[in-house]
């Protein structure tokens, strides 16, 4: 990936949010991902395990098209076909998914590809086999992915530095915990709970953004303006 491209893409990952039908609270699915693109969102994955292919893929399309609406690039967790047929933004994969090399060859060259890293010699692998971004985690506690592991932020910080590609941590991520991230060379925060659990999804949306932003420059700050 060129550097200007990979500079935008680090700055779309800003405030990555994943859907999780679970917090709908009978709610739409549509009408809780406009809320968080209204306040803010920046990057948007459709994750979905139980939902037969054919609902998958009439919502992926509608998400699609409102993600479209706001600049937000929209990316599919796993479903690598449902991603080609509706020539989604990319799609993400995990360590038990298909292996990376073998999703960029059948998305081609210019679509965006994520891939879940858990230690560095993953995290080196997943970039050499084609990654554009990795999602790292779970960085704290997290019961929205039984399967998670736990990732310290020695490590979280060794990954960023061993790679060239943008990298977000997931996993736990709360308002109030994201600024211990700082430090971390993370470009981003990826969430689920904290904005789709939560009763004002805008708002929280809206104070995530920033938190993520001032946690993500601050040591940038720091340097430009030592006291």
């Amino acid at each position: 990936m060129k550097e200007g491209k990979r500079d935008a893409l680090a700055r779309s990952l800003l405030l990555y949010a994943v859907t999780d039908r679970h917090w709908l609270g009978g709610r739409t699915l549509y009408d809780v991902v406009r809320e968080s693109l209204e306040g803010g969102v920046t990057f948007l994955q459709l994750r979905e395990k139980d939902l037969d292919e054919g609902t998958f893929f009439d919502e992926a399309v509608k998400l699609q098209a409102m993600a479209k609406d706001y600049g937000v690039p929209f990316v599919i967790n796993d479903n690598v076909d449902i991603a080609i047929k509706m020539n989604a933004d990319g799609v993400h994969v995990g360590q038990h998914d298909m292996e990376a090399g073998d999703v960029r060859a059948l998305i081609g060259p210019d679509k965006i590809l994520g891939v879940s890293a858990q230690t560095v010699d993953q995290a080196v692998l997943a970039e050499k086999r084609g990654a554009d971004y990795l999602g790292v985690g779970a960085v704290f506690p997290t019961g929205s992915k039984d399967d998670a592991d736990d990732v310290s932020f020695e490590t979280l910080k060794a990954i960023c530095q061993a790679v060239s590609i943008p990298v977000v941590a997931i996993g736990g991520i709360t308002l109030e915990n994201t600024p211990d991230l700082t430090g971390s060379g993370i470009c981003g925060i990826a969430v689920i709970s904290a904005i789709y659990a939560r009763d004002n999804i805008k708002e929280a949306s809206a104070a995530l953004r920033k938190a993520s932003y001032d946690m993500v420059h601050a040591l940038y700050e720091k340097e430009a303006h030592p006291k």
